[in-house]
Order: structure tokens, then sequence, then C-alpha cells
């Protein structure tokens, strides 16, 4: 008896976490090359080399910003398929339209460098996270739904990685809305959420 094509493709959790670390790590490196060296054209002495290094400090900013994105992003990634039994051709899918924004966040982060002053560039950043989230959100609806996560898989551990998603969506959200005022304020804020999530403060001391 056939089996459905449908039914047996993108099972491979290993093979998706692969890909995804691959392409992660590419867009982390990528984000590198939105950082340019001073010109030398302007650089006369050393002194003008501390000024021009100093004036990269917004440039800095917006990159260590996105590249705790995407080690957020990551780690949640990672969360979600730490739990999975295995997959399914659908849940494969919606991981591969997660990698989608993935890749799209050194042009944002370039955009927004350029642009820093412009809401449309700050909106159009916090669009590309939206993305991510709202993928990932997704992504784990699949696989509870479907009945795809490890049988040691508690509700509360369900619950948690579903909420987690939403709380932070709605966080980026606030920090987008800041931008009304100033997008430096709206980037500050954005910068502060990640520290907490990524210092993670409340868990000091714990096992």
């Amino acid at each position: 008896m056939k089996s459905s094509y449908n039914r047996i493709a993108g099972q491979s959790v290993e093979r998706l976490a692969a890909l995804s670390d691959g392409i992660f790590g590419v867009a982390m490196t990528l984000l590198l090359l939105d950082l340019r060296v001073p010109l030398k054209s302007v650089v006369t002495s050393e002194t003008d080399l501390w000024r021009a290094l100093a004036a990269l400090w917004p440039d800095l900013l917006v990159y260590m910003m996105s590249f705790m994105t995407l080690g957020i992003f990551w780690i949640g990634q990672q969360t979600q398929l730490n739990f999975l039994a295995h997959s399914d051709r659908h849940l494969t899918w919606i991981h591969l339209a997660f990698l989608f924004p993935v890749t799209l966040l050194p042009f944002s982060t370039r955009l927004l460098i350029d642009f820093i002053t412009y809401r449309a560039a700050l909106l159009e950043y916090w669009f590309n996270l939206f993305l991510l989230g709202a993928t990932l959100y997704f992504a784990w609806g699949r696989t509870t739904r479907a009945n795809l996560v490890k049988e040691e898989t508690t509700e509360e551990t369900k619950s948690a990685i579903c909420w987690r998603i939403i709380y932070a969506q709605s966080l980026y959200a606030v920090g987008a809305a800041l931008c009304v005022f100033s997008t430096y304020l709206s980037i500050a804020f954005i910068v502060l959420l990640q520290l907490n999530y990524v210092i993670a403060p409340k868990d000091w001391g714990k096992a």
C-alpha cells in the first residue's frame, strides 16, 4: 500500500535544526557588514579616528540590538525543536517561513542604521520582529494541535512557550509605538527589553 508523500515528507527535526543553525549563523555574520570602518580620506590623525569611532555608536547600538534579536529568536526556535518528537510537512514549512524574516533582518538593520531618525525605518524593523514572533507562534500552535510534542511535555511547558511569545510581541509593539516621540526612545526600549531576556535577572541563583 502506497503512502501519501505529504504524510511522510518533512519529518526530520535534526535536518530542520541544522538548516536553521546555518541560516542564523549567516544572518548574524551579515549584520557585521553593516558596520563601516571610517574612511581613511577623512581621518588624518588619531584624534580624527577617535571622533569617527565615537560617531559610530548609533550603528553599534542597532547592530547589538539585531544580534540580540537573532539570538533570542534562535533560542526560541531551539526551545520548540527540543520538545518535538518529530515534525511533519506543514510544521516544517512554517519553520521555513520563520527563517524568511531571519534572512530579512540584515536588510532591516541596514535600513535602520541609514535612516535611524525615520519612523518608517523603525516600523519596518518592528514589522520584521512581528513576522519572527508570528511565525514562531504559529509553529508552536501547529506543534501542539498536531500532537507532535514529546510525551513528557507538560501542559505548563506548552503554555509557557506560547505566552512567552505573546508577552514579547506585545512589548515589542509598545517599543515600536514609542517612535511617535522618538525613534531613539523606541530603540532604547527594545534594547532594554532584549537585555532583560538575555540576562534574565529573575532567574539568577536558580538551578
